[in-house]
């Protein structure tokens, strides 16, 4: 029934707009003349704009990383890039903690590792400093829970002086080689 309701819509628009079968008959077909393609260097060489500054900048030289990239095949464990990736895309805010906890600031990445098995590796700066790695336990192949956090793996977070983290910058690098890099204030991520 729904699909005779779309077909009646359908030829009703194409009625009032004039298209095929139409009160002019069958819809003609036009074609409109297009600007010629111009060349971007025949366009600077007839304008008296300079280029912009970045036309003319080298590229950022491409950063090799020290990891080999794993073949990306979706298993429904969550132990690639291509299952994890949109998972901590959509969870951002969620990937540092701060926890101003006996006297001290703890820095968690306890949500980084609860993903860690489409990872290589993550990196951590605080208050501005490059970021370092943060090493990653294994992940837990031989187990239902790949991504399960063993008392064996260590604990998630590391101690600082109190009230000295003011900010932080993640790089979370994939294991299919992509990266993404977060800088997140102390108020957006300390725990309540």
């Amino acid at each position: 029934m729904l699909d005779l309701i779309l077909v009646v819509i359908a030829i009703a628009i194409a009625i009032a707009t004039g298209g095929p079968g139409g009160p002019d008959g069958p819809a003609e077909r036009v074609e409109t003349a297009s600007a010629p393609k111009v060349e971007a260097a025949d366009a600077l060489a007839h304008s008296s704009e300079a280029p912009p500054p970045s036309s003319e900048a080298d590229p950022a030289p491409v950063r090799v990383l020290p990891y080999t990239a794993e073949q990306q095949v979706a298993t429904g464990r969550f132990t690639t890039a291509v299952e994890v990736k949109p998972i901590l895309g959509a969870t951002r805010a969620n990937w540092i903690a701060v926890r101003e906890f006996n006297g001290q600031d703890l820095v968690y990445v306890t949500h980084l590792w609860a993903w860690r098995c489409g990872l290589v590796a993550i990196h951590v700066g605080i208050n501005g400093a490059d970021p370092e790695p943060w090493p990653l336990p294994d992940c837990h192949e031989d187990t239902n829970a790949p991504n399960a956090m063993l008392p064996d793996d260590g604990l998630p977070y590391r101690a600082f002086p109190l009230k000295s983290v003011d900010s932080m910058t993640v790089e979370v690098i994939y294991d299919d080689l992509t990266t993404e890099k977060i800088t997140f204030n102390r108020q957006g991520a300390l725990m309540p």
